[in-house]
């Protein structure tokens, strides 16, 4: 029997330097230029879109990105390749990556231009959300033990992949 917190302490120590690889690739984006800005959501839409497809349930994000890039004038890109249907932990691991991520959009919705849309950055969770989800992994970890949280640990890093590899891509298509 785990104690508490184990799943999501396990997820956090295994993923450290995958979001911080993330973290350093987006922040080369200026939220208040136009271009950037615009750079920066079709990199989030390119790895959210075949995410969200394996989300359970979905979590309805990708329509909010799609309207702030139409405010921009902008489409959205096609995503990065479709995931592999995965179990239920590695799902798990993957939403914790996405769930994540909310948590810096309130930060970033901040730093936002004036004037540009931010419906994505802005979707932060409810109050007690983000600890809600933490205890929901950590109960549906606890029965499968080690085998389980290997499993999300994989779909965490893969999501966490997915980010950096559209920072790149777009980072590369902006210069271009």
């Amino acid at each position: 029997m785990h104690h508490a917190g184990h799943a999501r302490q396990a997820l956090r120590q295994a993923t450290m330097d995958s979001h911080r690889q993330v973290d350093d690739l987006f922040s080369g984006f200026s939220l208040d230029d136009r271009d950037d800005y615009a750079a920066f959501l079709k990199a989030h839409a390119r790895a959210l879109a075949p995410l969200e497809a394996l989300a359970q349930p979905p979590l309805h994000r990708l329509p909010m990105l799609a309207r702030d890039l139409a405010a921009l004038g902008e489409s959205l890109p096609a995503p990065l390749a479709r995931l592999p249907s995965a179990g239920e932990a590695w799902r798990w691991g993957a939403r914790y990556t996405l769930e994540g991520s909310r948590l810096g959009g309130a930060m970033l919705a901040r730093q936002v231009g004036d004037g540009l849309p931010h419906a994505y950055l802005s979707a932060i969770h409810d109050k007690g959300g983000w600890t809600a989800f933490q205890q929901a992994l950590d109960a549906a970890a606890d029965p499968g033990g080690a085998a389980w949280i290997d499993e999300a640990i994989r779909g965490a890093q893969a999501a966490f992949g997915l980010f950096a590899c559209a920072a790149r891509v777009e980072a590369g298509a902006a210069r271009g």
